[in-house]
């Protein structure tokens, strides 16, 4: 297999690829597409470079055939001139110069035959050749879409890669933050200032419940201080001391006779 008929196949395998599928099989798609892109780019150089060699090989076969008809046209006209001069110089007499020139135009006819010979050989050659440029660039064609394709696919997915990378560090973050919940944290700090609170209302309903009970302390100390100075008062006879007031006198019910 030559080198050209390599690139050729290269080129119909790539053509006909199927990249959505490729992509599939793939175990790093990013990977895969961009080798593709580098293949795909390397074999649209190579192909271009072979297509343009045939598109070359077929121009220079189109030209020798265009030169073999015209040769095979002049070589026509130059036979029937020949012909027509070897039928004068007979009509005047001049046999000899009349065969010199039939002689001519039999030499003329084989140039025109073998021309027409080259040029009937040469047809489904040129037919071909014709044919697979045209598939050639079909398939070169074909694959510069594809490469677009592939480009476009790649850009796609590199941005969908990101965008999940990016996605998945803020789903960690979010995992993080609900780990060490700060509204937990809150939730714990202001249990234990009601905590505190509640132990400072403790000590408060203690310091009011203290200074009660003294206070109640201080007036049956006083009571009993009181009763003491009285009894002192009653040894040494001094009257009891009265509440001062004016007392209220009784009425008493006057009864009929």
């Amino acid at each position: 297999m030559t080198e050209k008929q390599s690139i050729f196949g290269r080129i119909t395998q790539l053509a006909r690829a199927n990249v959505n599928a490729l992509i599939d099989q793939a175990e790093d798609p990013q990977k895969m597409l961009d080798q593709l892109v580098r293949d795909y780019t390397n074999s649209i150089a190579d192909a271009e470079k072979a297509i343009a060699q045939t598109i070359g090989n077929l121009r220079l076969a189109e030209q020798d055939y265009n030169e073999d008809v015209r040769a095979a046209r002049e070589w026509g006209q130059k036979a029937l001139a020949a012909s027509s001069a070897a039928d004068q110089a007979r009509a005047q007499g001049d046999g000899v110069r009349a065969d010199r020139f039939d002689n001519l135009a039999k030499i003329a006819l084989g140039k025109q035959i073998t021309a027409e010979q080259e040029v009937r050989d040469a047809e489904p050659i040129i037919a071909s050749q014709r044919e697979t440029v045209d598939k050639l660039k079909a398939g070169l064609s074909q694959m510069k879409d594809k490469l677009g394709q592939l480009k476009q696919r790649r850009d796609t997915l590199v941005a969908r890669q990101k965008s999940a990378q990016a996605q998945r560090q803020v789903q960690q973050a979010i995992g993080s933050i609900n780990v060490l919940d700060p509204t937990s944290e809150l939730a714990r700090f202001e249990e234990k200032v009601r905590r505190e609170e509640a132990v400072a209302m403790g000590h408060a309903e203690i310091a009011a419940s203290s200074l009660d009970n003294q206070f109640a302390e201080l007036e049956s100390t006083g009571e009993q201080l009181e009763i003491e100075a009285r009894l002192m008062a009653l040894k040494q006879g001094s009257a009891p001391r009265q509440l001062e007031g004016t007392p209220v006198t009784p009425v008493t019910p006057e009864i009929e006779a």
